[in-house]
């Protein structure tokens, strides 16, 4: 992890405190967790309405260069070049054994690319990629810059308000438009689930776009509390969570980020090693579940057969406002997915789980 030695500020943050936001240090800056309607309600909120989110901690890249398609290709899995401008592709970045080192966002652009990778590895991503394909591009860091999140099943109705073009878009593509004299990008993108959209902004601006959507009645502030229980019952990994240097795609479920084209030809980072798992399988594989309690079964909590031993490891867990019951997901041995007898360890007493499948709640997503 890139070593920080003090707390960065988003470029709202003063606005974070006159909304009453409960402020707390998260990838090395201070975010708000909640709003004054706490995390059970905003979670809803999105589910029924529009919810907020200020995600400006991420970070952006802006990939420059005749060579940038061909040079993602040998540090990425996915299908690159075939990309048609302003067209979004989800994808990782792998190290030699396959495992994933971050979890990113990759958009074509009429020139280049713009990457949005985590919060905690963005510098680190950023020092890998100069090292890598530094010589053959340009990788400009854009990290000054704000992002937000509108989410929710109202979120087109609000945004279409202020840019009437957002309702051309479908999910997995973006946008440029002007505002203020300065260019937003636009995405219809996000991690809740639901139809949503992901805005990168110019800080100049980013005050005054965020109050005026946050006044339209459909609309409340939502903090990284409520953005975590939505992921995960969308069934979306988390980082650092959900996925270390250590998991392979196959293991977590995410092998459709890999190009159909480049499983035959290879060419990225533990392709071999990940092929093979490809054509057999992982030893483990992300799974979800429900507990048979009312207890929530925490991360690092450890998955047991019938006759107590370990075969898996919780790596979220959470209750589901939507679902009205705690959930989780957590990797499994892959010869324990047909067993109906597992079990879950919360504060040392053993609980019966449900395996289900994910996601816990169906996506909304807008496909045109």
């Amino acid at each position: 992890m890139h070593p920080i030695t003090a707390l960065h500020t988003i470029p709202l943050e003063s606005l974070h405190h006159d909304l009453q936001a409960k402020m707390v240090p998260f990838a090395g800056y201070m975010m708000p967790i909640h709003y004054t309607d706490g995390i059970l309600q905003e979670h809803l909120h999105v589910r029924q309405h529009a919810g907020l989110f200020d995600v400006s901690h991420m970070g952006v890249i802006l990939v420059k260069g005749d060579l940038s398609a061909t040079a993602l290709e040998s540090v990425l899995p996915t299908d690159i070049i075939e990309m048609q401008p302003f067209q979004v592709k989800y994808s990782l970045l792998l190290n030699d054994q396959g495992g994933i080192m971050d979890d990113l966002l990759v958009v074509r652009l009429d020139e280049g690319f713009l990457l949005v990778v985590n919060a905690d590895k963005k510098h680190d991503d950023l020092s890998y990629l100069k090292d890598k394909i530094g010589k053959d591009i340009d990788l400009i860091p854009l990290f000054e810059q704000a992002l937000f999140a509108l989410q929710g099943p109202e979120s087109a109705t609000v945004l279409s308000r202020f840019f009437p073009n957002i309702l051309d878009l479908t999910f997995m593509s973006m946008m440029t438009t002007p505002y203020q004299k300065t260019t937003l990008f636009i995405s219809r993108t996000g991690y809740t689930g639901e139809d949503g959209f992901e805005l990168i902004v110019e800080p100049t601006v980013a005050s005054q776009l965020f109050q005026e959507l946050l006044a339209q009645p459909e609309v409340k502030p939502i903090g990284l509390g409520a953005r975590d229980s939505l992921r995960l019952e969308a069934g979306l990994c988390l980082y650092g969570h959900d996925l270390n240097p250590t998991i392979t795609p196959v293991a977590a479920n995410l092998s459709w980020a890999i190009g159909k084209r480049r499983r035959q030809e290879g060419g990225f980072p533990g392709a071999d090693l990940i092929v093979a798992e490809l054509k057999d399988k992982p030893l483990q594989r992300r799974v979800g579940f429900s507990p048979d309690t009312k207890a929530i079964a925490r991360e690092g909590a450890t998955i047991h057969t019938a006759e107590g031993h370990i075969v898996g490891q919780v790596t979220s867990g959470t209750f589901s406002p939507s679902l009205g019951k705690p959930i989780a997901m957590g990797y499994l041995e892959s010869n324990q997915l047909t067993n109906t007898a597992l079990m879950v360890s919360i504060r040392h007493q053993l609980y019966p789980i449900n395996l289900e499948k994910l996601p816990f709640v169906p996506h909304n997503y807008y496909r045109g």
